[in-house]
Parts: structure tokens; C-alpha cells; sequence
């Protein structure tokens, strides 16, 4: 059975109960759409001293907001990398975060399956993704460091986006499907 992908349940469920609940725009004084928010942790971008240093002038050209990876904080602070950042957030907070986003700037592939069903635009700093189709709708954007301001001044997400990945019913057809296979 193709049923979908129950991220994007999750997605459809939770992001408006976390807009509804988390208080994190408040306390940082944002406005919805009107910032960036920014995950950085994979290893290639943590532990190449080179690239994590354009990474942090980039975010702070842009003046992300960013929720720091524990790796990720003990690399800006073991190069001296003064860097204003956040404590890692739980998923509430972080939700209604990013989806409130005018971009979001990550290295993770989970968020940029989120971003699109949240309908902001991502730039990704990766070389390569595996959700190609993120990409080619026009929606997220692989990006080198020295390109993260380029690609989050010019990033928007497409009008007619399609579906992707699911509409974020997976979770009642998976139901179904083992009902009726039920004996």
C-alpha cells in the first residue's frame, strides 16, 4: 500500500497546535515572517573548521535565529566562534519556530520534508538531498556556505506546489490498510 509519509501527519497535526501553545515568538521577540531560522549539525558542516566558520558568517549575515546542536555549539566554541545562539529546543517549540519561518536554513534532511509541508522556502546546506523533489518543485535550494544570504534573500516558495511525500493522511490509510488485512 502507498499510504504516504507520516512525517507528514505529523506536520498537518502538530504545527498548529504548536502555534497555538509555544510561546517561543514571544520570548524572542519575532514576528511570524519575519526571520530566519537556521539547524546546523551534520558532521561534514561541524567538523570542517573552514566550513563551519563561512557557515556562521553566513547565518549571521542573514541573522538567523538558531537553536545550536550540542556538536554543533561545542565547534563554534572550540574555534572561538562568537556566535549568538539558542539552546536546543523541544519539538513544540521548534515547530512553531520553522513553521512560522519566512526560510529556513538547515543541513537536515527531516526539516526539509518540513519546511515544504509547512509551505516555507528552505535553503539547504548540503551538497546533494535525498528529497530531490524539494528541489525541483523550486522549494529548497542546495547551497555551498558562501551562497546561504544569495539563496535566503531570493528564497520563496512556489505557488503551485504539489503534493508531496503525502497529504498528511498516511497515518489513517496505514489504519485501513491493516484493518482490511486484518483475519
Amino acid at each position: 500500500e502507498v499510504v504516504g509519509d507520516v512525517m507528514a501527519d505529523a506536520t498537518r497535526i502538530f504545527a498548529p497546535i504548536a502555534r497555538g501553545r509555544s510561546q517561543i515568538l514571544e520570548r524572542l521577540g519575532l514576528e511570524p515572517g519575519a526571520y530566519v531560522v537556521a539547524t546546523i549539525h551534520r558532521e561534514a558542516n561541524v567538523t570542517d573548521d573552514d566550513r563551519l566558520r563561512a557557515i556562521a558568517a553566513a547565518l549571521r549575515e542573514v541573522g538567523a535565529v538558531f537553536p545550536a546542536h550540542p556538536r554543533t555549539r561545542a565547534a563554534l566554541d572550540r574555534l572561538g566562534i562568537d556566535m549568538p545562539t539558542l539552546e536546543p529546543l523541544g519539538y513544540l517549540d521548534m515547530t512553531a519556530l520553522a513553521s512560522q519561518a519566512a526560510a529556513i536554513v538547515t543541513d537536515s534532511g527531516g526539516l526539509q520534508k518540513e519546511a515544504y509541508w509547512y509551505g516555507v522556502p528552505c535553503v539547504t546546506v548540503r551538497p546533494n538531498t535525498e528529497w530531490v523533489d524539494t528541489v525541483t518543485t523550486g522549494a529548497n535550494r542546495l547551497v555551498e556556505p558562501d551562497r546561504i544570504p544569495e539563496a535566503v534573500a531570493s528564497a520563496a516558495f512556489p505557488a503551485q506546489a504539489p503534493h508531496l511525500y503525502g497529504d498528511g493522511h498516511a497515518s489513517e490509510r496505514v489504519a485501513a490498510a491493516l484493518y482490511a488485512t486484518a483475519p
